[in-house]
């Protein structure tokens, strides 16, 4: 009796060993590519899902800022990545659908790229200096309008959003602006607050501290709705410029090619973290939305957004470096 029941442990021991040898994820750092440096939203995006990710896989998220080519140092990085989920671009979608229309020749297309999930969504504030004599939006444009090409406006790289942003404005308004390209967020911000440049775009998370302080003024928020944060800054809308919509998102992708057992794990992973309170009310203090999406949604919404943005790009005259 004894050695049957031997025999049966020993059995059922070695029909698990296939299952303990395909399913290994995860079981080495993973590494999370940002296309910009630290400071701004998609940098923030990285680094709120790193640790709750890391703990939830049982492994280390590392970020790894590699800015530069309007983010097209990051996303050939993770093309050419071994494609097993070890390697992860937090990607921002000014760069994933708008720099595509910029740029003559690219090293990567969408296809390179595996959605994962979403999980930002944020706005775009108008902001300018402090010392800059306005205080609404139909100010800046009158003062444009008095001062043809002496508004510069910073961006986070050619082919971002902000830039869109700020060419749309240009264009609805119809005045003359000169664009200050940047490797990133973090860096524009830096000489909007030194005064190097008179405004900038972009979302929430890096500008608020600087708002709410009073050392940068926001004049619109580029949504359809105010933010709690800033309760007192109307929409483009309100401010009159309805056709000043902008949205960013923040999503994860992967090489294309990873194993579909891998990415349903990364996205159900993600999926968890971001519903927890925790990470919901980061989002939300920051003026963003955790907006969760599965991979089959995600494609879904880069392939739409990527016609919709090549169309602004047209419209506005939009030029590449």
């Amino acid at each position: 009796m004894n050695r049957t029941l031997h025999a049966i442990a020993l059995s059922l021991a070695a029909l698990s060993l296939p299952v303990l040898a395909t399913d290994p994820y995860a079981s080495k750092p993973i590494t999370l590519i940002v296309p910009t440096a630290p400071g701004g939203t998609t940098d923030l995006a990285a680094r709120m899902l790193a640790e709750p990710l890391g703990k939830a896989l049982g492994q280390t998220v590392v970020v790894d800022n590699r800015g530069g080519a309007s983010g097209g140092i990051a996303a050939v990085a993770v093309k050419r990545a071994e494609p097993d989920g070890y390697t992860l671009l937090m990607q921002y979608s000014g760069y994933h659908v708008i720099t595509p229309h910029l740029m003559k020749q690219s090293q990567w297309e969408q296809r390179d790229l595996q959605p994962v999930a979403n999980v930002l969504n944020a706005p775009q504030l108008v902001v300018v200096r402090a010392g800059l004599p306005v205080k609404t939006l139909a100010e800046l444009v009158a003062y444009a309008k008095q001062n043809p090409g002496k508004l510069s406006f910073a961006s986070s790289g050619n082919g971002s959003l902000q830039h869109v942003t700020g060419a749309m404005l240009a264009q609805q308004a119809g005045v003359q602006m000169t664009h200050v390209p940047y490797k990133g967020t973090g860096p524009a911000l830096q000489d909007l607050l030194g005064s190097q440049v008179d405004l900038s775009f972009g979302t929430p998370p890096p500008f608020l501290p600087f708002v709410q302080s009073g050392k940068l003024r926001a004049l619109a928020v580029t949504g359809a709705h105010r933010l709690p944060s800033l309760p007192d800054v109307p929409t483009a809308a309100e401010a009159g410029l309805p056709g000043l919509d902008a949205t960013s998102w923040f999503a994860v992708f992967a090489p294309a090619r990873t194993p579909a057992v891998v990415v349903d794990k990364l996205t159900r992973t993600i999926a968890q973290v971001m519903a927890t309170p925790a990470f919901k009310q980061k989002a939300a203090e920051q003026g963003a939305t955790a907006d969760y999406l599965a991979p089959t949604a995600l494609s879904d919404l880069a392939r739409n957004e990527l016609v919709r943005w090549g169309e602004v790009v047209k419209s506005a005259h939009i030029e590449g470096d």
